[in-house]
């Protein structure tokens, strides 16, 4: 786990704008300060993603969660109670940049496993967009060493941890309807 000078050098960067990429509790990802239209908007550019694909956010917990969608269902904890990283599409996201919120008002949230990416939302106090370590329509990079060349000299700030972990698969995505039933998406 990284130490807390790490931490703290990599909320300074998000604090600039600036994009990471960062082993998260799935995959290698590539992220910014969820909230920061001009950080949105650099990520998007790097990765090559059409406007019309939103980005996927990481928030710390329940509470951050609410302050970013407008309501929460009443069964919002046996939701995310699983073993398998899910993340939920809200109805009406509020807070964030568009692109992280989708163009009809929807947001896609997630809220990762214990891990450093945890640690650094929670001690940068808002949701860090999450996205895949790829250029739009690549592959999902399993390893590190797998990204893309273009994509490690696009990015701003790289966490040095876990390059040799072997990615498991991107968080399931499960459709929020208003009654607190889910589609599954992915």
């Amino acid at each position: 786990m990284a130490i807390q000078s790490d931490i703290q050098f990599f909320c300074s960067a998000l604090a600039q704008g600036k994009s990471l990429l960062y082993p998260a509790d799935t995959i290698w990802g590539l992220g910014c300060d969820a909230t920061n239209q001009e950080a949105v908007n650099a990520l998007f550019a790097l990765k090559k993603r059409p406007l019309e694909k939103p980005l996927i956010a990481l928030v710390e917990s329940v509470e951050m969660l609410s302050k970013y969608v407008e309501n929460l269902p009443e069964n919002i904890e046996e939701l995310l109670k699983s073993d398998q990283p899910t993340t939920l599409v809200y109805p009406q996201g509020k807070g964030l940049a568009n692109g992280v919120i989708s163009q009809n008002g929807s947001v896609a949230l997630r809220i990762p496993k214990p891990c450093f990416v945890l640690d650094l939302i929670s001690a940068f106090g808002k949701p860090l967009v999450s996205t895949s370590a790829n250029l739009s329509g690549e592959p999902i990079p399993a390893t590190y060493s797998e990204i893309d060349p273009y994509v490690l000299a696009q990015v701003d700030e790289i966490v040095p941890l876990e390059k040799d972990r072997i990615a498991s698969i991107p968080s399931r995505v499960l459709l929020l309807n208003p009654d607190g039933t889910v589609k599954p998406l992915r």
